[in-house]
């Protein structure tokens, strides 16, 4: 029987009759926390935030037990509410956080369904829909700290302005697991209707056509976009979306990885992480996950150009602004690098450039002066390239052909004339 303490004898009458309260033990909390001891869980299933329809749906195992007070009678054996591997995996380095308000969340079924993604409840699920076992998925979702054999290979490639981009390529069996993900899930994933690279229906002619015979053309770039997609915004966009704190660390782990160096060791090389985790260029789930963090940064920077008389859109890290007003053009650059700021990127200063109706206005490699295609200078160094053309030079027709079917995509206007030389060059053979 529980002593004479009140808090106590409630306590243990709430277990008796299925309505215990929740508490987590807080007395551990810094000097500038909240002066509390113990604090209320919510265990309603009401909105994570405010304004939120993801529902804080908690794992009732993972929940802080009430503690026995003095005088309370407490039963001598618990009973097991998980296996031992279920309890390694979830109290594992790979999984540990500091935010106790996710740490429990598991999945919200109706949030999914309303985005149509596919519902995986464990990692068991995730598993059967890759069609691996549990433990070939456990190998690709462990953060290591010392890696005997990385699962990437990385190598520079030079770009055309100089430097050079780094590249983490994946190896056969985890890029074959990431391309599965990538049309499971990642295709699935909301994004913004303003972004036009990496999706199905839209391409840089698409982009281009937004700003075709605008009097002002903003230019901008995001710096190191991929790698400012860190490992914590991929499971939290996971998380929003309705899947479970263990599914959504899971993912994230597969879907990201940290630049490693190799350190001899004990008589080996270990490939150590000098930093987070994060999108690399060379997954095939990067360009999808990109489109769908940003999602919020293109519907604000839309309002902006909205709300100004201009235009706006995304294609990867490119952003463009299109207008009539140039007396704006100072006002859209200083709050749009505010807006970038505020969600966490940042600007390359070097790639801004403001276009004006005067001068050749391009828009990734098109030109939207007038209508867009590509310039005269372009066309004319494509149909010269026709006229010198050995139709029996295989590759060489081959690469005339694939610019032929750029132009006809931009716009068939112009490469009308160009294809019937090319037929034309080809028939003298």
């Amino acid at each position: 029987m529980p002593g004479g303490n009140p808090v106590g004898l409630l306590d243990w009458l709430a277990s008796w009759f299925g309505g215990r309260r929740r508490y987590r033990d807080v007395s551990g909390l810094a000097e500038a926390d909240a002066d509390l001891t113990r604090e209320r869980v919510d265990t309603g299933g009401g909105p994570l935030k405010p304004q939120h329809l993801r529902q804080a749906v908690r794992d009732a195992r993972l929940l802080p037990k009430p503690q026995p007070t003095a005088g309370m009678w407490v039963p001598g054996q618990k009973k097991k509410v998980m296996s031992q591997r279920e309890a390694d995996r979830l109290f594992s380095a790979t999984f540990r956080t500091c935010n106790r308000n996710l740490r429990d969340l598991t999945t919200d079924e109706e949030q999914l369904r309303r985005y149509g993604l596919p519902v995986w409840k464990s990692e068991a699920d995730v598993a059967r829909a890759l069609q691996i076992s549990e433990g070939q998925l456990r190998h690709y979702s462990i953060h290591r700290q010392r890696e005997t054999s990385p699962h990437y290979v990385t190598f520079a490639l030079n770009k055309r302005r100089g430097g050079h981009r780094l590249i983490h390529a994946p190896k056969r069996r985890l890029k074959q697991l990431q391309r599965t993900l990538d049309a499971l899930l990642v295709k699935k994933l909301p994004v913004s209707t303003f972004a036009h690279g990496f999706r199905a229906g839209r391409s840089v002619a698409s982009n281009a056509r937004q700003h075709v015979g605008k009097a002002i053309v903003i230019k901008l770039d995001l710096q190191d976009c991929f790698p400012s997609i860190h490992f914590g915004r991929v499971r939290g966009l996971l998380v929003a979306l309705g899947y479970s704190y263990p599914v959504s660390t899971t993912l994230a782990v597969v879907m990201t990885e940290s630049p490693r160096q190799p350190v001899a060791a004990e008589g080996k090389i270990y490939h150590v992480p000098v930093g987070p985790r994060v999108c690399v260029q060379g997954a095939p789930t990067s360009p999808g996950l990109c489109n769908a963090v940003l999602m919020r940064l293109d519907r604000r920077l839309a309002g902006l150009a909205g709300k100004h008389g201009f235009t706006f859109t995304r294609y990867a890290d490119d952003l463009t602004f299109s207008g009539d007003d140039p007396a704006k053009i100072k006002l859209l650059l200083t709050i749009a690098a505010c807006i970038v700021r505020e969600e966490g990127f940042r600007l390359n200063p070097q790639k801004t450039r403001v276009l004006r109706q005067g001068a050749r206005q391009r828009v990734t490699g098109v030109v939207v002066n007038d209508q867009p295609g590509l310039s005269r200078t372009e066309r004319r160094k494509l149909r010269a390239a026709i006229h010198r053309l050995d139709p029996a030079d295989e590759a060489a027709c081959r690469r005339i052909e694939g610019k032929l079917a750029y132009l006809q995509m931009l716009n068939p206007d112009q490469a009308a004339p160009l294809r019937s030389a090319f037929v034309a060059a080809r028939g003298r053979g």
